[in-house]
């Protein structure tokens, strides 16, 4: 995957206009957004399969290829309705924290698949024309409402060249979703290899790091929690961790 491969987009092509959140909406497998609950099968099964239009261009992939697309897919799908969910339950902060630990490890599994397989290279100069981009930014300031007590921490995004970095993890979850609601949009298309070539580069340039740096924090949190409330000068973290978290006892030893 080089620099070379990121090639410039989109060029025009003739879509519908509408974003892949809102497709959803329009097929009745998402309720209008500020609506509950939904249909979580129904969901998946409109926002992680190719369109109908799709069908000749999904034809001429290999079908090892196609089903790891359709794997990722998935788990695209799912790690985006669940962001969406977690986002409008204003007073599910603990769930939240449990919730998004599950959703990023299944994620970061997708893309260790990701990882593992050969460099996939786009099969256009140009990229595909995969229409507007959703709007996540009320899904992000959602969750930082949500997050609020934890959303700030600090990651080192290479070990190996270390320096410490201040985030939110609210920015992080989104930009993660951001990334992989790419690449669906690609594989509803029937860009398959479009679609890998750009889940695979963005999880090692971005996501993947994004994820694990999550990941980490949200386990600490827990960690505060469960451990520290016997370690002297661990107050203000148990109390942060509790206001997360819901406080209670502790599970014994």
């Amino acid at each position: 995957m080089t620099d070379q491969q990121q090639h410039p987009g989109p060029i025009s092509g003739d879509l519908d206009p509408t974003t892949l959140l809102e497709q959803a909406v329009l097929a009745g497998a998402l309720p209008p957004m500020d609506e509950h609950p939904i249909d979580v099968d129904k969901a998946l099964a409109e926002l992680a399969r190719p369109l109908p239009g799709a069908a000749d261009a999904v034809a001429k992939v290999d079908v090892g290829t196609q089903a790891l697309a359709q794997q990722v897919a998935d788990s695209a799908a799912s790690f985006l309705l669940a962001l969406h969910e977690i986002s409008r339950d204003a007073d599910g902060g603990g769930r939240a924290i449990s919730l998004l630990l599950l959703e990023i490890s299944q994620v970061l599994l997708a893309g260790a698949q990701l990882g593992a397989q050969r460099d996939f290279t786009p099969r256009a100069e140009y990229q595909p024309d995969i229409g507007p981009e959703t709007d996540l930014d009320p899904m992000r300031m959602r969750l930082a409402a949500i997050l609020e007590p934890v959303d700030t921490y600090s990651l080192v995004f290479d070990p190996y060249a270390p320096e410490v970095v201040e985030s939110q993890l609210s920015d992080d979850l989104t930009s993660i979703a951001s990334d992989l609601e790419t690449g669906l949009r690609h594989f509803r298309q029937g860009n398959t290899e479009e679609a890998l070539w750009w889940w695979q580069f963005s999880y090692v340039s971005s996501w993947g790091n994004l994820a694990g740096a999550a990941l980490n924090a949200l386990l600490s949190v827990v960690s505060h929690d469960r451990l520290d409330r016997e370690v002297p000068g661990e107050d203000d973290v148990l109390a942060v961790a509790d206001e997360m978290l819901g406080g209670g006892t502790p599970a014994p030893r």
